[in-house]
């Protein structure tokens, strides 16, 4: 689980919310698979609603342009995202996501490996609605601020608690990596994360031009296209 902060500025998350908030949204039931509807109560955005394809993109621009995400999820197929909106009272009980997404009207079936939160509303503007993740460490609870995004394997059971007061205000979308493994993409992730800091001071140094021949190369095996 990865924290990406600072994916869109305080002035886009201004224009989003200004559209949204004078979109028309629906009960977000209708969108849930047959379990997770039974746990789920919040509101989606009417993907007929004006300028949401422009929304959408506006959001995945600036997702795609965090280096941090791509070395992380190494996306190959992504879903058409989702808005969903919690007033008070709303929750979505524990549940797992689909394991094979898309197949509507002729689209690609794809596995999804990550699940990814785009916060639209801040910490501080609501009580309640944290998304808790349970983990190998125990549950991981999130709650962050408009702008900023938290990636998370899509086999964690998790859940977003009752809000209580505010609103709550997200966009929701998941992926499936290159790399299937789990453990092979946290190798791959630490292993750009050292490869990075070694370039930033001497990327002539041996020991630069060895860790980057390493990562190419242990990509190369194991992404699966």
């Amino acid at each position: 689980m990865i924290q990406l902060r600072g994916v869109l500025t305080a002035d886009q998350v201004a224009t989003v919310r200004r559209i949204l908030d004078a979109s028309n949204w629906l009960d977000g039931r209708t969108t849930a698979g047959q379990v997770a509807a039974k746990v789920k109560n919040n509101l989606e955005l009417d993907p007929k609603a004006e300028h949401r394809d422009k929304l959408i993109e506006a959001c995945m621009g600036a997702l795609y342009a965090q280096p941090k995400f791509l070395a992380y999820a190494h996306p190959s197929r992504v879903s058409t995202p989702i808005f969903a909106r919690y007033r008070p009272g709303m929750t979505y009980g524990d549940h797992v996501d689909d394991p094979v997404m898309g197949g509507q009207e002729g689209s690609p079936r794809y596995r999804s490996d990550l699940s990814m939160t785009l916060f639209l509303s801040n910490a501080a503007d609501c009580e309640g609605g944290e998304l808790v993740i349970q983990t190998a460490f125990g549950e991981q609870r999130v709650k962050l601020d408009a702008g900023d995004a938290v990636i998370y394997p899509s086999a964690s059971v998790h859940r977003v608690e009752p809000l209580i007061s505010g609103e709550r205000v997200v966009m929701l979308t998941w992926m499936q990596s290159l790399v299937r493994d789990a453990a092979q993409r946290e190798l791959l992730y630490g292993l750009w994360q050292a490869r990075e800091d070694l370039l930033a001071k001497d990327p002539e140094a041996v020991a630069s031009k060895q860790v980057e021949i390493s990562y190419a190369n242990l990509l190369r095996m194991w992404a699966d296209t």
